[in-house]
């Protein structure tokens, strides 16, 4: 049991109705988990607004309501508290409830529209393979030093987040990498956090099924940074067009990495192959397994990181040389009879471009490249013929399939990306709703030394169909076919 009043620190409260000399249980924003002398925050979400679920969460045992609009009905034994933004309310009151767990630890985060997961994944690594205990809430998974939580969304709510931020604390952890949506920022999950660090990737077209506009998406990017301390470093992608918009109002340190701009960490590419990349960062050489010029960027943010947070720069290239490639992030296997196989997470327009140009750098023009893409259900529709163009430009044959449909029909969301398609191109695509039957058809296509490349679901273990999650792993599907075929 908690004292109420030391959760409430710092919450701009506007008025409340009762005592707030109680103890209290837990923090919750879903009335069914609710029990006895827990808070129950009315958040009005962008779905369901949590005011219409306070007389349940009463019923449950509620003692405390937070909400923005008092109920006009009130129970004369519930302490209600009005604010004027239940969001921020429950990010400052998790942190405060844990005994905000963030602030005994180096906690980084990573934003954009592509390598969160990797830069972040990857971080963790390099610290653990440092001597470090590391935290890390990732896309993939939560780890909690050497112990593995299962993730379900990029960035978690904020009892979540601080509830394994307290975990890494038991656990003696001295930095935290963290991913950091838009959804996120845009939901006050970040709130109350102590970042020591900010790293901002790329931002192209994505969530606008959520965001109005790309003006409203990059902004809530940039409130991220506009919200780091003095203390912290604020990093950014200086060949991005909106990578120096990210910096334009933080009080944070300033720091940039490019490829191609003026930085304060540059990479220039040496070798690009399918074995790794030769990287020359400040003009030291370093070899790594990973791929592609979009993985130059990560690597490089992962350098100027390293460095930032006090890693010597002999023992950041040694660890970089040795790290291992993310789940579902370029993942490849190459069959008995010479045919590659890349799972990669791939679902916007501009990775789906990246990874595609990556794998035409390399392949010479007497392989294929095989492309099996599609598009998730009831997320942003303007992406689409964008998907579809992309795919048939840059793959000598495209089969166009489902992603994860949701609630939409399948054929509706493949016309939808059909749409995209150049007319010269058309003679390069086929369409198969079936994702399985569609990555058999690519593999039957392939000949020795052809390219195939599966985009979109990368490390997910599931198909999402009007709401029922079935077992699908592009890898593993792959794998087997890949073996049913040599023999």
């Amino acid at each position: 049991m908690k004292q109420l009043k030391d959760i409430l620190y710092k919450v701009a409260i506007e008025s409340v109705v009762g005592n707030p000399a109680i103890e209290i249980n837990a923090l919750q924003f879903n009335s069914k988990l609710v029990k006895g002398n827990d808070v129950f925050i009315a958040i009005n979400g962008s779905v369901v607004d949590g005011h219409k679920y306070i007389d349940s969460a009463i019923k449950l045992g509620a003692k405390v309501i937070i909400c923005e609009v008092l109920p006009e009905d009130k129970n004369e034994n519930i302490f209600y508290i009005q604010v004027k933004d239940s969001s921020v309310a429950l990010a400052i009151m998790a942190s405060n409830y844990f005994g905000n767990p963030s602030s005994k630890l180096r906690l980084v985060g990573v934003t954009g529209t592509n390598g969160k997961t990797t830069i972040a994944t990857l971080l963790y690594q390099l610290f653990k393979n440092a001597g470090f205990k590391v935290g890390l809430l990732s896309t993939v998974k939560i780890m909690v030093d050497a112990t593995e939580f299962p993730a379900t969304h990029t960035t978690p709510d904020s009892i979540k987040i601080n509830y394994y931020l307290d975990e890494m604390n038991a656990a003696g952890c001295d930095f935290c990498f963290m991913e950091v949506s838009s959804h996120g920022i845009d939901q006050n999950r970040t709130l109350g956090l102590h970042f020591e660090g900010g790293i901002f990737t790329n931002l192209s077209h994505d969530h606008l099924d959520y965001h109005d506009t790309f003006a409203e998406y990059r902004d809530v990017k940039k409130r991220f940074f506009d919200q780091l301390p003095k203390n912290a470093f604020a990093l950014t992608n200086a060949d991005d067009k909106n990578g120096m918009i990210m910096l334009q109002n933080t009080v944070a340190k300033k720091q940039t990495y490019a490829l191609k701009s003026i930085a304060d960490y540059q990479a220039k590419i040496l070798e690009n192959q399918l074995s790794g990349l030769l990287l020359k960062i400040n003009n030291q050489d370093v070899w790594t397994k990973l791929i592609g010029n979009f993985n130059a960027y990560n690597v490089l943010a992962i350098y100027a990181t390293a460095e930032l947070l006090g890693l010597e720069k002999p023992e950041i290239l040694r660890l970089l040389s040795i790290l291992e490639s993310v789940s579902g992030r370029f993942q490849y296997i190459v069959s008995s009879t010479g045919i590659t196989a890349i799972v990669d997470y791939a679902h916007t327009p501009d990775a789906l471009k990246n990874v595609l140009e990556t794998i035409n750098s390399i392949r010479t023009k007497n392989e294929e490249l095989i492309t099996v893409v599609g598009c998730g259900g009831d997320r942003d529709t303007t992406k689409r013929p964008k998907m579809g163009h992309i795919a048939s430009a840059l793959s000598t044959k495209v089969v166009f399939t489902s992603d994860n449909p949701r609630t939409e029909e399948p054929q509706a969301i493949i016309e939808a990306i059909e749409k995209g398609v150049a007319s010269q191109n058309f003679k390069k695509t086929v369409s198969i709703s079936d994702r399985k039957q569609a990555i058999k058809s690519a593999c039957q296509m392939a000949n020795p030394g052809d390219i195939i490349l599966i985009a979109g679901k990368g490390h997910e273990t599931y198909q999402d169909v009007n709401g029922v999650k079935s077992d699908f792993d592009d890898l593993k599907i792959v794998k087997e076919l890949l073996i049913q075929l040599d023999k």
